[in-house]
């Protein structure tokens, strides 16, 4: 007969974690490393605890224990956009990264605007969040680290390692340089770069733009300003972002169209992102330009998009689950020694090798 404490011999109030304890034959400690996920538990004990969780309706007193510990156990992850596919995938790596450590994750997007990533900068102020993970996108790390509180912050993925800061980054100079030189290899010497921002400082577009010239160089073909292409539509300056930022798909096909004319100058473009380039891709497509034969392309990012386009799409792969590892776990060090001195991290990237630049698939360690 079972005689744990039910709720009519409880009264009304709340289940405690000795009620769920009894219910599941345990210790009340064991209850809270099942609460807190605990790693080094028998699958057998964890699943009696979470059936006794939900025959009882207990609900953990997270407050009580956030005020204790003076931690929220909430992580925010500020990104540019959840409708791009890169920063989406992003955000996948680092909810799952936060989770395997206890915590959860609030994701905020900022749309790239600047009074948004300022007040990310900022703390958010009325967010009980232990650290903040940023992937800023228009505000300058200066101004960046004069805005910013003593939240505990770590900034992700476009920019140079700082060393004011704890910060997570891409190779992107060398990645598109890696880009560069596969088009070289395969004896393309025409090779235009679509998604410059003469106005982008250090920015993803002039990074890689940087990787671009230096591929070029180092094989002795000129860096020729008629291969250079922006890939900015005209907007008005205080139009919204669009939904997946800039280097979207409509630029690279509007790239595309603008250049048939003297498609004959090209015969390969490195491009900033995968989404410019398979804007590029449909476009070639309707005028009957043949991707690899007469163009080959190479993208950034990886989106899964790029393993469907027509031709699939060679590409630079970053590790995004280094990044997010490396982010969270710079985060949380921030958060346990807020005087630590900041630390840098590179996560790695691939060359991705498809049918835009081979012609046959296969996949380059």
């Amino acid at each position: 007969m079972d005689d744990t404490p039910g709720p009519a011999s409880r009264g009304d109030r709340p289940p405690t974690i000795k009620d769920v304890a009894a219910r599941a034959q345990v210790s009340w400690r064991t209850v809270s490393n099942v609460i807190h996920g605990h790693r080094y538990l028998r699958p057998e004990t964890k699943a009696k605890v979470e059936a006794a969780i939900a025959e009882l309706g207990y609900r953990p007193q997270a407050a009580a224990r956030q005020l204790r510990s003076g931690r929220s156990n909430l992580l925010t992850l500020a990104i540019p956009s959840l409708a791009h596919p890169y920063f989406a995938n992003l955000a996948h790596a680092v909810v799952a990264a936060a989770r395997r450590e206890g915590y959860d994750v609030m994701v905020d997007e900022t749309l790239g605007q600047p009074e948004r990533e300022r007040r990310v900068a900022r703390g958010y102020g009325s967010i009980r969040t232990d650290g903040i993970i940023f992937s800023p996108l228009s505000l300058p790390i200066d101004e960046l680290l004069n805005e910013r509180d003593s939240t505990p912050l770590v900034l992700l993925g476009e920019h140079t390692l700082n060393d004011a800061v704890d910060n997570v980054v891409v190779d992107n100079v060398g990645s598109s340089r890696a880009a560069t030189e596969h088009l070289i290899s395969l004896g393309r010497s025409r090779i235009g770069f679509v998604g410059y921002f003469p106005q982008d400082t250090l920015g993803t577009g002039d990074l890689r733009f940087s990787g671009y010239k230096l591929g070029l160089e180092a094989a002795g073909l000129p860096v020729d300003p008629d291969l250079v292409i922006d890939a900015g539509l005209e907007r008005a300056p205080s139009a919204p972002i669009e939904a997946e930022g800039d280097y979207w798909r409509q630029e690279g096909h509007s790239v595309a169209e603008s250049l048939i004319g003297r498609i004959g100058d090209f015969d390969a473009f490195v491009c900033a992102t995968d989404l410019l380039a398979i804007g590029m891709l449909y476009a070639f497509r309707q005028h009957g330009i043949r991707v690899p034969e007469d163009l080959a392309i190479v993208g950034w990012d990886d989106i899964p998009e790029s393993a469907f386009s027509m031709p699939t799409l060679t590409t630079i792969s970053p590790d995004l689950e280094a990044i997010a590892e490396l982010g969270v776990q710079a985060l949380l060090r921030r958060i346990s020694d807020p005087n630590a001195a900041p630390v840098g991290d590179v996560a790695g990237h691939r060359l991705i090798l498809r049918e835009s630049t081979e012609g046959i698939v296969r996949i380059e360690a």
